[in-house]
């Protein structure tokens, strides 16, 4: 976020100060010249899915959990306005929500109003068993107002032989994607070796993995993390990337956060949240500008 109400939280805006100078930047890709020019509303394909959207994804889950968000807080009316402020005036056509963030009703009423194939939707389930993954889908299918998902992902996977102990979760994707019920699935990484292990597994079709020039809400320091999803990008994956912003601890500096995304050259699109139109506008414009 480039503009968040930190009151809501317990961290002060000269405490997220302290806590971003004691990091350092990672090598020079917040400098480092861009091979080109990019843009928020740049057409991109998300590995070998063939699924194609935004480079910047709407996030609906600032400081998610619990069926609540930054973005759900501050209204429907207003929430599903600034989506389609951002399809509309900005050409975003990714929407990022997930079932823990409440935000499904919102994008439902945004997705009402636009193309649904000009859209793409991501959404995320917390479940670990297999019979209640496949009653989410059918939830979230009806939630969203939609007859296919695009992207679904096991959220916050956190354990190295997750592969092995979500089998049968994995086997529910595998089994909607035969279906047409969703387009790919994949997961979200929050632990090193959970990422790993998605980067070896063949199953793994999209990753929403943590990147910042500050190593804050991620799996490990910048450059490990962009090693292991080299190795993603090789096996074809779709990348996108999250906590762009290391969930508002680089708030201050947003366009040394975005140019460190766009030049670490790993990510296909990454998921930013807005939460007035002003933000939105401006994350497009530092996108252009980087």
């Amino acid at each position: 976020m480039l503009r968040r109400d930190f009151l809501r939280r317990t961290v002060t805006g000269f405490g997220a100060t302290l806590l971003a100078s004691r990091f350092a930047p990672a090598a020079s890709l917040e400098t480092q010249p861009l091979p080109r020019k990019f843009n928020a509303h740049d057409e991109v394909v998300l590995g070998k899915t063939g699924i194609r959207t935004s480079r910047l994804a709407m996030g609906t889950g600032t400081i998610g959990g619990g069926g609540a968000s930054n973005q759900t807080r501050i209204g429907a009316s207003a929430f599903t306005t600034l989506l389609l402020d951002g399809y509309n005036d900005n050409g975003l056509r990714f929407f990022d929500t997930a079932d823990s963030y409440g935000s499904h009703p919102y994008v439902a009423a945004a997705i009402k109003q636009l193309p649904r194939d000009k859209v793409t939707v991501l959404t995320k389930t917390d479940n670990r068993d297999p019979a209640g993954v496949r009653k989410d889908i059918d939830r979230f299918r009806k939630e969203l107002g939609v007859d296919y998902i695009d992207i679904l992902l096991i959220h916050c996977v956190t354990e190295d032989d997750w592969t092995t102990r979500y089998r049968g979760v994995m086997d529910v994707l595998s089994e909607a994607k035969q279906k047409g019920v969703i387009r790919a699935h994949g997961v979200s990484c929050h632990t090193l070796p959970a990422l790993r292990a998605a980067a070896a597994s063949p199953w793994v079709e999209i990753d929403l993995v943590r990147l910042n020039p500050i190593q804050s809400h991620m799996d490990a320091d910048p450059k490990t993390v962009i090693g292991v999803v080299q190795q993603m990008r090789a096996s074809g994956k779709g990348i996108v990337g999250m906590k762009i912003l290391g969930q508002g601890d680089m708030r201050n500096r947003p366009s040394e956060a975005i140019h460190h995304a766009l030049a670490s050259g790993v990510l296909d699109a990454f998921t930013i949240g807005a939460e007035t139109k002003a933000e939105q506008n401006d994350l497009t414009r530092r996108i252009a500008a980087a």
